[in-house]
């Protein structure tokens, strides 16, 4: 039986996000929203491009046909579009095959608020005010940022990577580090080691793909040629002894990464060069950068990094 969107890992974007609306964009900044209105309206067969996030979507929709009894997962559209231009965005997801059936169209304002309404535990756009918006109402968010479109369909497998401060736990390391030095920090990491850190923003994102992942152990046990298809990974710039305090929090939450990086500070893409994740979630924009760009990076502003 499906699993109600109560019960679901839902996950909703932008259509500026998921596809590539460059050209509609600039179409809206020099002529405005009546001919913006009547560009999409007349381009409403033509498919739009992928965008950053698309490969991302298009794997995270592909758990469901590995578990049709449950369907565990669901993609909503939150959109700024009216109903009218966001036929083009519906055909598009039609065209390409994308299992998408929910959507908010909001003709010109902000969709965050609709975040909880839908159970979302990530909303990924482009635009970066509404994330900030979400960010500050409370609301798990991201900035999906610009870069390379890299979709390989032999490649099935779906990999997430999560800096672990201000992402997938609160900003409190970040705040002792940014207030104080560096032995001050460390000793404040020894004396905390055994406390689990609060939840930050995508911590409901990452508690829920390790419920999956029980899903696919469960079926790795009954099929012993399944072959899983989320791999996550935690890349932080912590090293000993502050990594102690991440093992806390996580065996205190139930939860762990199939990879997990203590990197001392050294060049994250260095790391996710080989990993290749489909997304990287990072609350300091100077961690997301790629020398080749075709790392899709998420900038989560919270906390004290973004003020």
């Amino acid at each position: 039986m499906p699993y109600p969107i109560e019960e679901k890992l839902v996950i909703a974007v932008s259509s500026s996000a998921l596809f590539d609306l460059s050209e509609s964009h600039a179409v809206y900044i020099e002529r405005g929203a009546t001919e913006y209105k009547r560009f999409q309206e007349d381009n409403k067969n033509k498919v739009l491009g992928k965008g950053v996030a698309f490969p991302f979507i298009k794997r995270f929709l592909n758990l469901n046909a590995r578990f049709e009894e449950e369907l565990p997962v669901e993609v909503v559209l939150l959109s700024r579009n009216s109903a009218a231009t966001g036929k083009r965005v519906f055909n598009s997801i039609n065209h390409y095959g994308l299992n998408i059936s929910r959507a908010a169209f909001m003709e010109g304002r902000s969709p965050y608020e609709y975040i909880p309404a839908f159970n979302a535990s990530l909303f990924l756009s482009a635009n970066e005010v509404d994330v900030l918006n979400a960010i500050d109402a409370g609301y798990p968010a991201g900035v999906v940022l610009a870069g390379k479109v890299v979709d390989d369909d032999a490649d099935k497998e779906l990999r997430i990577a999560f800096d672990f401060d201000g992402v997938v736990a609160d900003d409190e390391a970040e705040t002792v580090f940014k207030q104080g030095d560096l032995p001050e920090f460390q000793q404040h990491k020894s004396d905390k080691s055994h406390i689990p850190h609060r939840p930050g923003p995508l911590a409901d994102l990452f508690k829920k793909l390790s419920k999956l992942q029980k899903l696919e152990e469960r079926e790795l046990e009954r099929n012993f040629d399944y072959k899983p298809i989320i791999r996550t990974a935690i890349v932080t710039a912590r090293s000993a002894p502050a990594h102690e305090r991440v093992i806390t929090t996580l065996e205190d939450w139930g939860v762990s990464a199939n990879e997990t990086f203590f990197l001392g500070g050294m060049v994250k893409d260095r790391i996710l060069s080989r990993l290749k994740p489909h997304m990287f979630f990072d609350d300091q924009r100077s961690h997301l950068e790629s020398e080749t760009g075709n790392t899709p990076m998420v900038h989560i502003p919270f906390g004290i990094a973004n003020k």
